[in-house]
């Protein structure tokens, strides 16, 4: 009697051992995104990312980091980033703003225009009209700057110009943002 016990107690501890196991084993599994239909094979294609580099690099999935960013005029950055889905302007996104509104208002010969883009999620039309809303929400936080909309033009194109053609969280933030650049 004591040995079934012993032997119904080993073969349950058994049971519960493989069944932890099994919950805790990674598999290789595909996403979807349910806004574009497509699979995300970012293990596959790009090489990962280390978790340090990306907590430096970006802020909720917001890119905070400086290798994309290029300069309007010396010392103005010339890009503002937004998470996923929003138009709403960071507080690092504001400062850029300011400081651009300052370089814009010192220099009241230039126009410039502000281009909205997306990441790759989504679609065309979808990503369009998201950079459109994008780029005037920047020409707006211009404006409240004292920088006429005369000299604000705004310029969509969606997800057709990313920074990072990557496809993965850190490559969709780098590519979620706004540029003003100086007419021609």
């Amino acid at each position: 009697m004591n040995l079934n016990k012993i032997l119904k107690n080993v073969f349950l501890v058994v049971m519960f051992g493989l069944i932890v196991t099994a919950c805790a084993t990674k598999k290789s599994v595909k996403t979807t995104d349910s806004t574009t239909s497509t699979t995300t094979k970012a293990a596959e294609t790009e090489k990962a990312v280390p978790i340090e580099k990306l907590g430096a690099l970006m802020q909720g999935d917001v890119y905070i980091g400086s290798d994309t960013v290029g300069e309007l005029a010396s010392g103005v950055p010339d890009r503002v980033f937004f998470a996923t889905n929003e138009i709403i302007l960071t507080t690092a996104s504001r400062e850029t703003l300011r400081k651009q509104a300052a370089w814009l208002r010192q220099n009241p010969d230039v126009t410039v225009v502000v281009e909205g883009h997306a990441d790759e999620r989504g679609t065309r039309e979808y990503n369009l009209a998201l950079g459109e809303r994008r780029a005037n929400a920047a020409k707006d936080y211009l404006m409240t700057y004292g920088v006429s909309s005369d000299r604000i033009k705004v310029l969509s194109y969606g997800k057709e110009r990313p920074v990072d053609s990557g496809s993965n969280p850190l490559s969709w933030s780098k590519n979620r943002r706004s540029v003003t650049v100086k007419a021609n």
